[in-house]
């Protein structure tokens, strides 16, 4: 009789710890349509432009964003603002010493380390950023509605350049700059699709 109980205690136990279980699922992003654009900013203009996701994947546990991972190609860095010569040639600026060393570090990454769900589709994320080889937290609000293994995720992420070592011309750094200053925010507008 005792082995009966026993046998049937473990089997409810066994039972609750595989109905309590998380079932994550990668979900693999799209990378052709998904979209990474970015604006910075002088004091009287701003120049914006695109950068592409190489991979990534969101963590989704029965219909809710419990985290994930991408890699951007730091070597796609485009402006799309101005001619293509002039285009090219900020291009250039931004891959080289003084911006984002591209040669030097081709690739940026996040990883989100918390996901924190408000009402609806809305979630505060925590993740960290990783920038010439230089990691640190932020955090934004996004927008991921999810259906079944696929989903289309929002955001828009601001970041303080000047923390991962990318401060040309910037105030904090270098004085009497006039109109030559450059904001220390950046800006990405986030698109994502998932792999259908």
């Amino acid at each position: 009789m005792k082995k009966i109980f026993l046998s049937a205690i473990l089997s409810v136990l066994t039972l609750f710890t595989m109905a309590t279980k998380p079932h994550v699922d990668n979900v693999r992003v799209n990378t052709e349509n998904s979209t990474v654009k970015w604006t910075g900013s002088k004091i009287s203009s701003s120049h914006e432009g695109t950068v592409n996701i190489i991979k990534g994947a969101l963590n989704i546990d029965h219909g809710t964003l419990v985290g994930g991972q991408f890699s951007i190609d730091m070597q796609s860095l485009a402006t799309t603002d101005m001619s293509e010569e002039y285009n090219k040639k900020l291009d250039g600026h931004l891959k080289n010493e003084d911006f984002f060393n591209v040669s030097e570090f081709p690739t940026a990454s996040i990883t989100i380390t918390n996901a924190l769900r408000g009402s609806g589709n809305s979630y505060k994320i925590i993740a960290n950023l990783t920038i010439k080889g230089i990691t640190h937290p932020i955090s934004f609000a996004a927008d991921v509605d999810v259906n079944g293994k696929n989903f289309l995720a929002t955001a828009k992420i601001k970041i303080d350049r000047t923390k991962w070592d990318i401060k040309y011309n910037s105030g904090n750094y270098f004085k009497d700059l006039g109109d030559k200053l450059i904001l220390d925010e950046i800006e990405f507008d986030i698109f994502l699709l998932s792999v259908k």
